[in-house]
Parts: C-alpha cells; sequence; structure tokens
C-alpha cells in the first residue's frame, strides 16, 4: 500500500523580518505542515542570521515590486516584523495590502518606558536627537544603528562611541570610535563599557525588547541622560500584535 502524499501547503505566509520576533515566527511556523513560510531580509546586514523556512534577500522595488511578488508566489498572509524604525517598508506593505487585498499583520514589541531615576529626553528624529545632542554630553554613546549616522557628522566637538553589526560608511562623525558587536548585550557589560569610555550621554531609539535594553539600567545607574527616538507610526488601518503568541493568533489557520 502506497503512503499517502504529503498535504499541499494551504497558506504561504511572507514575513518581513530582519528581528528577533520575525525569526520566532518563523520557527513557530516551519512545522506546520499546512503552511509555507517564507522570510524577507533587507540584505543591509553582511552576514544574517538566517531563520528556517524559505528566505530571500534584499528589496522588492517598492510597494508595487511588493504587491507583485505577493501576487507571483501566491502568498496569503503577510506579516511586517521588521524593526521599528523601518518606516519605509512598513508603508510599502501597507500599500501593497491594498494592491492585492492579502491580510496584512503589523508584529511590534512593545517599546521602553522610562523608569523611577531616568532621566530621559525625547526626540522625534535622528535630526532632532542631533539637534538636542550637545547640550546633554560631550561622550555620547551612540546605539542609534549605522544607517543615520551621517545625521550626526556634523558634530565636531562631541566624542562618539557608536556600536553595530557591520562598520558604517561616509560620512560619519570626525571623533569616532566604531565597536562591532551583535547583541544581546549584558548589564555587566554595558556597566563597563559606559565607565571605560566615560560615556556622559546614552543616545538610543525606541527599539524596545530584552536584547539591548540592558544600556537603559547601566544609564540609569550611572545617572546618565537618555536621548530616545520616538519610533514612527504604523500605517492607518494595519491590524497590530505585540508578540509572537498574538502574531500566531492572527495567522489563525496557518498554524494547523
Amino acid at each position: 500500500m502506497s503512503a499517502e502524499p504529503a498535504p499541499r501547503p494551504v497558506h504561504h505566509v511572507l514575513i518581513l523580518g530582519g528581528t528577533t520576533e520575525a525569526r520566532r515566527l518563523a520557527e513557530a511556523l516551519a512545522g506546520a505542515p499546512s503552511c509555507r513560510v517564507t522570510t524577507s531580509l533587507a540584505g543591509r546586514v553582511a552576514s544574517p542570521v538566517l531563520p528556517p523556512g524559505d528566505t530571500r534577500i534584499g528589496g522588492f522595488g517598492g510597494a508595487t515590486g511588493l504587491a507583485a511578488w505577493i501576487v507571483a508566489h501566491d502568498v496569503t498572509r503577510v506579516v511586517d516584523a521588521t524593526h521599528p524604525f523601518a518606516e519605509r517598508m512598513s508603508f510599502h506593505a501597507a500599500e501593497a495590502q491594498a494592491l492585492t487585498g492579502v491580510p496584512l499583520l503589523a508584529l511590534r514589541r512593545p517599546g521602553w518606558t522610562p523608569r523611577p531615576g531616568d532621566d530621559w529626553t525625547f526626540a522625534d528624529s535622528l535630526d532632532e536627537a542631533a539637534e538636542r545632542l550637545p547640550g546633554l554630553g560631550s561622550r555620547a554613546f551612540l546605539t542609534t544603528g549605522r544607517m543615520g549616522l551621517h545625521t550626526f557628522a556634523h558634530l565636531t566637538d562631541t566624542w562618539f562611541l557608536m556600536r553595530s553589526v557591520d562598520p558604517p560608511d561616509a560620512p560619519v562623525p570626525p571623533r569616532l570610535e566604531v565597536l562591532l558587536d551583535r547583541g544581546p548585550f549584558s548589564l555587566e557589560g554595558e556597566r563597563e563599557l559606559m565607565a571605560r569610555h566615560r560615556i556622559d550621554v546614552l543616545v538610543t531609539k525606541d527599539s524596545g525588547g530584552c536584547a539591548t535594553a540592558p544600556k537603559l539600567t547601566a544609564a540609569r545607574e550611572a545617572g546618565i541622560p537618555v536621548l530616545v527616538v520616538r519610533r514612527p507610526r504604523i500605517p492607518q488601518g494595519v491590524a497590530q500584535a505585540g508578540d509572537t503568541d498574538a502574531a500566531l493568533e492572527w495567522l489563525g489557520a496557518a498554524r494547523s
């Protein structure tokens, strides 16, 4: 008696990835017999950690290109699990939803909130952060990523320690030391790093999550002010989930 053929996938879930949440979602969906999962990565990191399932690397060519890929590959659901500050990709995903009618979910981990003892100043953009920074300190630990480093290039009097996975491209601030590293980071390590480099101001995006949160605790303990760049808004009308479990619940039948 011949074996029955394996069931064909009912759903093709496209995950716009690059975050821990995207990887966890791909891992949760990879074993579902009725679900095919493809994770798309922007390609900005030289050696990304690839999730299970299919992967593609590189841009789509805007919203119309993304919509065409969704149709051509029979995608039934899209999860935007990009970094909270990947604003352009999120709006392309929303436009692609409007063009194709394929349901879209924005998976965003909760942002950070100040705790007693924190000295936080907020900015609505990197440009505003660069304007406010000179009034907060002269030795800055810059953890906003290499893609926006050019925003601070004109600050000649500030010394910067920048941490990123890959080296930055020019233009960069003239007084810059680059630390190539990938999270998660420990509280003990962040304490030592800030003390060793005599950091007197921390600059960060409100990325949320646990992997890079110890820097906030280390700054609080040392009485170091923190300049926090607020998140861009999620496109209007897009469904939202705050964690992988909520995303799986939204996906529903894609789990079975």
